[in-house]
Parts: structure tokens; C-alpha cells; sequence
């Protein structure tokens, strides 16, 4: 499983889940993809780098290997859109962000080659998330699974005008408890250097919704983070200002969730 994904298991009460941070393609797949696909442009670059800092707070923490083109770990199995009647794109996707293809005429995966694909790369990603949170779950009255996501920030394929910086995720509160929402709302509204909204454009994807049970222990929690602000968007490169600017509040926001599975107050 190690040539599939990354584990750290932590002992806080906290999975933080990088379902877009992997960035491979195997080579038969790689040499079906357009020019543009094969620098796998719609990777939620340079997650596992920003969050880093959560290992220091005794997170777990879950990164993929492999690029979204192969699969995409944050859709169900069975392909169901997780925003009807909106463009987005699929469990194999075959079409980029910008609405360019992902692969060249005639290359796209048939059904028995992407249900192969979900038990090679799908079906450990999300054991081992599952797992984990059942680990967690028996050391702590609540876990939190927060889902680190990142995107460039002007997508027209994808939604209208300018994304704000942070966008949280609650599946319109039904994920988390209203009192960790209002935690984590509180500390964005508190803030006035990044603009932020709640359950807009995304309000959180398959494993926010499908691994939350607020009322069995396990609360879920997504943040969508605009690239500009932590790197160069056309160049896809890591601006360690921008980075450092904004990992302080990531910080807080994390230890914000510790502090709420915990019981306590401060954070």
C-alpha cells in the first residue's frame, strides 16, 4: 500500500484527509493524456507541504500517490455528481478543469478499465481513511476529519467570477456540529486578511459527506483554499511568503478542531 498512499498516524484527535495532493501517473495512462494533462494541472497543489505543521499537533494525516487523472478519491465509486445540473468533472476524469480533455481522441478509459482502477487506487486510499478514523475513534470521544483541498481561484468552466480565499465546507452543516462550525466561523470572521464563505461554490465533497456521523463521534470538515494564496497559480510554484502569510490561521483553525474534539474551550 505504500507505493499507493502516505499514512501518519497521530495521536490527536484529528485525520487530516489530501485526496488531490498526489501527482503520478502510470506510464500507460500517462501516455494517453493530452500534452496539457500529462502536467496534471488540476492537482491540489502543494497541500501536504502547507499542512505540514500538522504532524506538530499530533494529526494524522492521509496523502495519495497519485494523480487525480487516475482517479479521483473525492468522488463515489459508483460516479454519482456531486453537484447536479453544475459542470464538474468525474470519478476518472475526462475533462480538465478549463473544460480541455484529459485524454487524446479515442483514449479514455472503458468501464472495466476504471472499475480496475477504483480497486487499485480508490479502494486503500479509503480503507486506510477508514481505518484511521476507527482508530482514532476508539482513543477519543470525537474526531474531526478535515478534508485540505486547494484550486485555482478563477475557473469559468467551473463557477462564475473570482472564488473567494477560504471556503468551508460543511455540506450546509449537516458534516460537523453546529458548535465546531461556529468555532471555525468565528475564527475566519475574526481574521481580515482572507476572504472567506461557507458552503458556497463547495460545500464539501464525497468524503466530507460520506464519513461524517457528527452524531456518532466523527465530525467532517472541508476547506477549499484559493492557490493564489499560498503560490504562483500560471506556474504552479510554491511562494513560501504567500505560504507562510497564511499557515498561521491554518494553524489555529486545526488546533481550533483538537480543541473542540477534546471538550475544551480554548483554541
Amino acid at each position: 500500500m505504500a507505493d499507493i498512499l502516505e499514512l501518519h498516524r497521530g495521536t490527536a484527535p484529528l485525520l487530516v484527509s489530501l485526496p488531490h495532493d498526489g501527482t503520478r501517473l502510470p506510464d500507460d495512462i500517462a501516455q494517453r493524456l493530452t500534452p496539457e494533462a500529462r502536467a496534471v494541472p488540476d492537482t491540489d497543489w502543494h497541500v501536504s507541504r502547507l499542512y505540514a505543521f500538522a504532524r506538530a499537533l499530533g494529526a494524522s494525516i492521509l496523502v495519495p500517490r497519485y494523480s487525480r487523472y487516475v482517479i479521483d478519491l473525492n468522488r463515489p465509486e459508483d460516479d454519482t455528481s456531486l453537484y447536479p445540473g453544475q459542470n464538474t468533472t468525474g470519478l476518472c476524469p475526462q475533462v480538465r478543469f478549463d473544460g480541455g480533455p484529459v485524454y487524446l481522441d479515442g483514449a479514455a478509459p472503458d468501464a472495466d478499465e476504471i472499475a480496475a482502477r477504483v480497486d487499485r487506487y480508490w479502494r486503500p486510499y479509503h480503507a486506510a481513511l477508514r481505518d484511521e478514523l476507527a482508530r482514532l475513534r476508539s482513543r477519543h470521544r470525537r474526531v474531526v476529519l478535515w478534508e485540505g483541498h486547494s484550486i485555482r481561484g478563477t475557473l469559468p468552466f467551473l463557477f462564475e467570477g473570482r472564488l473567494p480565499d477560504l471556503n468551508l465546507g460543511t455540506a450546509a452543516g449537516t458534516s460537523c456540529s453546529l458548535a465546531l462550525e461556529a468555532r471555525i466561523s468565528g475564527l475566519l470572521e475574526g481574521q481580515s486578511d482572507y476572504e472567506w464563505v461557507a458552503n458556497g461554490r463547495f460545500r464539501g465533497g464525497y468524503i466530507t459527506r460520506h464519513y461524517a456521523a457528527p452524531d456518532d463521534g466523527i465530525e467532517a470538515v472541508q476547506l477549499e483554499i484559493s492557490q493564489r494564496c499560498y503560490m504562483d497559480e500560471a506556474s504552479f510554484a510554491w511562494d513560501a511568503a504567500r505560504a507562510a502569510a497564511l499557515q498561521p490561521l491554518l494553524q489555529r483553525l486545526l488546533q481550533t478542531a483538537i480543541a473542540h474534539a477534546q471538550g475544551s474551550r480554548t483554541g
